[in-house]
């Protein structure tokens, strides 16, 4: 076994450390990791996909593999699939010349080599960690060895977090510790399944963009256990809001998405406002305090708005950062 440098043997166990903090929040602790994975390995991007089905999905990404968080690469034809169905790490030196990946794929995310390792729940390989370059053979053995004890400190705070059960683990993935609504990962999975579904279907969809007001000022004038109140009431209100088919995810701090399904007519759209307005504007109680809630709205329509994922959500936050910046000087 080679030696593992004193200092990234340091930044290993920080990073465990780190993990340990966040607890059973399995989405956070995959996020995290990937974030502190590519800073380790100096690595142009890393990725945490699961085996679901047929599919590898990326449920944590950073780098280069950012924008394609909620890919689904088939297992069969994929490095990722390979090291699931093997239980064993590969290094893919150059992408152009390795007949084991999605070159398409590879293509698509920028990536030209690759470590790809097996998180284990106990035998079963329930996904993989990966670390990418833009540039070919970027890794060799020694990084193998880091990325290993990583892939045994993620699998492990998988195992913990799900309780021994699959079912749970990958809930824990995908959804928000905080307020049990979708999260990042899961809200871009559906968004690009919505959207090949509408763009074969010729159905019309739509996307909102919600940012919550004000809530740095509950958690600096009243405190911080106000703000993950706060945070857990809007997003039950928004649920209360949208239908049963339709996705409320928590993107980050005080950032929502909601994927609505499906849009008959414009007024539909507007319909959905009007509630979302209506049911957020009201005040509710905290340890005998009360917090006022609000929130900022923007949404983009397929195809009218835009036709790709990336520019529906661009179009939506910009209509959602307008309607905010018109509130402060308003």
């Amino acid at each position: 076994m080679m030696s593992i440098l004193p200092e990234k043997m340091l930044r290993i166990i920080q990073i465990q450390t780190e993990v340990v903090r966040l607890g059973l929040d399995l989405g956070a602790v995959m996020a995290l990791v990937v974030m502190r994975m590519q800073t380790l390995m100096k690595a142009d991007g890393a990725v945490i996909e699961l085996a679901e089905g047929d599919d590898m999905v990326y449920r944590a990404a950073s780098g280069i593999a950012e924008g394609q968080l909620g890919l689904r690469v088939p297992v069969h034809g994929s490095l990722s699939g390979l090291c699931v169905t093997v239980g064993e790490a590969l290094l893919c030196k150059d992408s152009e010349s390795d007949s084991r990946v999605d070159r398409e794929a590879c293509r698509k995310v920028g990536l030209r080599s690759m470590i790809v390792m097996p998180l284990k729940d106990g035998d079963i390989v329930v996904g993989v960690i990966k670390v990418l370059s833009a540039q070919p053979h970027a890794f060799d053995e020694a990084d193998m060895e880091v990325l290993n004890l990583i892939s045994d400190l993620i699998a492990s705070s998988m195992y913990n977090a799900a309780r021994f059960e699959s079912d749970e683990m990958f809930r824990r993935a995908t959804y928000d510790h905080l307020t049990d609504v979708a999260n990042r990962a899961l809200f871009y999975d559906r968004m690009r399944q919505r959207l090949a579904q509408a763009v074969r279907q010729k159905e019309r969809f739509a996307v909102l963009m919600i940012d919550m007001d004000g809530l740095k000022s509950i958690n600096d004038t009243l405190s911080h256990r106000a703000g993950d109140a706060a945070i857990r009431e809007f997003a039950l209100r928004l649920k209360a809001a949208v239908g049963d088919t339709d996705t409320v995810a928590r993107l980050g701090g005080d950032e929502f998405g909601i994927i609505f399904y499906k849009v008959e007519r414009d007024m539909d759209i507007l319909g959905l406002l009007e509630r979302i307005d209506e049911r957020v504007a009201r005040p509710f109680s905290f340890e005998n305090m009360t917090v006022t809630l609000s929130g900022s709205t923007g949404y983009a329509s397929f195809p009218e708005d835009a036709e790709g994922l990336e520019s529906l959500i661009e179009i939506a936050d910009r209509r959602m950062y307008s309607q905010k910046r018109a509130k402060k000087t308003g």
